[in-house]
Parts: structure tokens; sequence; C-alpha cells
């Protein structure tokens, strides 16, 4: 097993104990950084994916591709567009940890009556035709429309979509803990389901080109 998956599974199932340690209400300020760490680990198994292929790739080339470096950005895309063909369930145990995770929170606020229940029913049936259709293409890394490349695999979109992640669990967890004004958390939760849905339109649109 490589070290991107040893990763992607370790960061998986870390979200089980930060769920219950937002049920006993632990230190906000711990969770928050727990939370933080584990959606870091995302970047860090993507980089660890790429950096044992037969190109050297730095972790100082991975972060100036994903702040904006054309060159090293179309050289890492091809690399995982080369180790996605020859590693395929790489791919996808990588999509299976980042449902786990999501799945893991929204039940855990919705059980905890911070979220209505439609926001679950929403963001399944997204990801289940999303999925799906994208499995059958094969891979997300080499995306042909604008409008796909735009919503979906660029760099702005990718960073946009993990810090709203970031930012809607975190509040949403201060709500429950620390009893913020959930407000917020329905704006944030709002802001998240509004931009999944605007980047799975692109991932169906581009699984029928």
């Amino acid at each position: 097993m490589r070290i991107a998956d040893i990763i992607t599974l370790f960061r998986s199932f870390l979200v089980f104990p930060i769920a219950y340690l937002i049920i006993i209400k632990f230190n906000p300020f711990l969770l928050i950084l727990l939370i933080l760490f584990m959606f870091v680990l995302d970047g860090v198994d993507g980089f660890a994916a790429v950096k044992y292929s037969k190109e050297k790739i730095t972790f100082s080339d991975y972060l100036r591709a994903a702040f904006g470096n054309k060159v090293l950005k179309e050289k890492i895309k091809n690399l995982k567009h080369e180790i996605a063909k020859k590693n395929k369930y790489g791919a996808r145990l990588d999509v299976a940890g980042d449902r786990t995770i999501e799945y893991v929170f929204w039940i855990l606020f919705t059980y905890l009556n911070i979220i209505p229940l439609f926001v679950i029913f929403i963001i399944v049936i997204r990801n289940s035709f999303v999925d799906a259709l994208m499995a059958a293409k094969g891979t997300s890394s080499k995306m042909k429309s604008r409008f796909a490349r735009l919503f979906y695999s660029s760099n702005s979109s990718r960073a946009l979509s993990a810090v709203l992640k970031i930012l809607t669990f975190s509040y949403l967890s201060l709500v429950y803990i620390s009893n913020f004004p959930l407000i917020y958390g329905e704006i944030l939760t709002a802001l998240f389901v509004i931009f999944a849905v605007l980047r799975g339109i692109a991932e169906v649109y581009e699984s029928f080109i």
C-alpha cells in the first residue's frame, strides 16, 4: 500500500474521534486544530502520491503549483493522471475518504439538531450521481471542458471547497460547544451546499462529453 493511501485511511478514520470530541464538548480551540489538521492531510496525501513517482517533485514544487505556477501545475496534473491510470483504486480511495469525512460531519450535526435533515439528502444525492458518473469516466484529473475546469478541477475551486468545509464544520462545532450564533452556521452551510451542487453539475457535464 502506498504512503498516500495510508495517509488517506488515517485522515478518514480520524473524523470519528473528532466527532466524539464534539459530542462531549471538548476544548474548542484544540478541536478546531484537529479539524484543520485532518483537512491539511488531504493535501499531504496528494503530495505523497506524486513524490515517489518517476519525476522528482518537492513539497515546494507542490505548493508553487497550488499557488499558480502553470508549468508545475501542468506537470503535477500529468503525473496524477499517469498514477491514476496505473493505480485506479488510489484515486477512488481518496474520494471515499472525502465522502466519509463529509458524511460523518453532516450526520453528526443533524443528530445534534444544528442543521436540517434535507441538507444530508442534497449532499448524498449529489455525491452518489457524481461519483458514479466520474467513476465510469475514469478520472477527474483531465477535465476537457472549460466549465468543468473552472468549477471543479481548478486550484481556486478546490481551495474554495476546502476552505468552505473547514469553516463550515468548525463553526458548526462551535455552535454546539460554545453556543455561537446559529445564523452564521446556516449561511456557511448554504454556501457550502450551493458550491457543492455547482461543482457537481460541472462533473456531471464533464462525464457526458
